[in-house]
C-alpha cells in the first residue's frame, strides 16, 4: 500500500525540485485552482499570472508611496532652507525674533506664529518677545519634552497669536544646552486639521533646535 502524501510533503517536494513542471508541462494545464479574484476555476499558469500581477501592483504602490514621501521631504527641506537663509541674513540680533517668526510663517505657510522668551539680557527685556510670562506657561514649557500638536484647549500661550479663532496649535519649547528652557514658540491655525496629535514631530523638533540656537544670543549671560 502506498503512503498518502499530505500537502506539506508535496509542497516540500516541489520546492526541492523547481524543474518539476518543466519535466511535466502537461500538468500545468491540468492543475485547476480557484481564483480569489473572480471565483472561477483557472489553470496553474493563470493563477501564477494573477499572483505576479498582485506582486507588481504592490511593488508599484510601494514605489509610488516612496516617491511621494521623497517629494514631501524635499519640499520641507526647501522650506527649511528659505527659513534658515532669512535668519542667516540678520545683522542686528535684536531683530532675530521678528525675522524668525515672520520667515517661519512665510516659508512654512503657517497662518499665525509668535514666541516669548525669558532669562533675557537687560537690553532685550523690554521687547515684544520679552513680555511677562506667567509661571504656568513656564511650567508648561519646561514639561514639553516633545512639541505639542493638537487642538487648542484655550492655552494661555495661544493668546500671543492675537487671532480670533485658533482651532489647532503647535507649541515648541526653546532650550539652551546646559541652561534649560528659556522660551516657547507657538504656531496656530483656524483649521482644526492643520496640526493634529497624529502628525509627526521630527521636523518640529528641528524647528525648535534651530530657533533655540538662533535666539540663544539674546539670553542673559549665566
Amino acid at each position: 500500500m502506498s503512503a498518502t502524501l499530505d500537502s506539506s510533503t508535496v509542497a516540500q517536494y516541489l520546492s526541492e525540485h523547481p524543474n518539476f513542471f518543466e519535466e511535466h508541462t502537461s500538468l500545468l494545464g491540468e492543475v485547476k485552482l480557484s481564483s480569489p479574484l473572480t471565483g472561477r476555476t483557472i489553470s496553474l499558469q493563470e493563477r501564477q499570472m494573477e499572483v505576479m500581477r498582485d506582486k507588481y501592483k504592490a511593488l508599484e504602490l510601494r514605489m509610488s508611496n516612496l516617491s511621494r514621501i521623497a517629494q514631501e521631504n524635499g519640499a520641507i527641506a526647501n522650506k527649511f532652507h528659505g527659513w534658515n537663509q532669512a535668519m542667516l541674513q540678520v545683522r542686528d540680533i535684536a531683530t532675530m525674533p521678528r525675522v524668525l517668526v515672520d520667515a517661519l510663517k512665510k516659508n512654512f505657510d503657517v497662518p499665525y506664529a509668535s514666541l516669548r522668551l525669558w532669562q533675557l539680557a537687560p537690553e532685550y527685556a523690554d521687547a515684544w518677545h520679552g513680555q511677562d510670562v506667567t509661571a504656568d506657561v513656564r511650567m508648561f514649557a519646561n514639561g514639553l519634552q516633545t512639541p505639542y500638536c493638537g487642538s487648542n484647549h484655550d492655552f494661555e500661550a495661544v493668546h500671543w497669536l492675537q487671532a480670533d479663532k485658533i482651532a489647532s496649535t503647535v507649541m515648541i519649547a526653546l532650550r539652551a544646552p546646559g541652561a534649560g528652557t528659556f522660551g516657547l514658540l507657538v504656531l496656530g491655525s483656524p483649521d482644526s486639521e492643520r496640526f493634529t496629535t497624529e502628525m509627526g514631530t521630527d521636523f518640529l523638533v528641528h524647528i525648535g533646535n534651530t530657533a533655540s540656537a538662533a535666539l540663544d544670543a539674546l539670553r542673559a549671560a549665566s
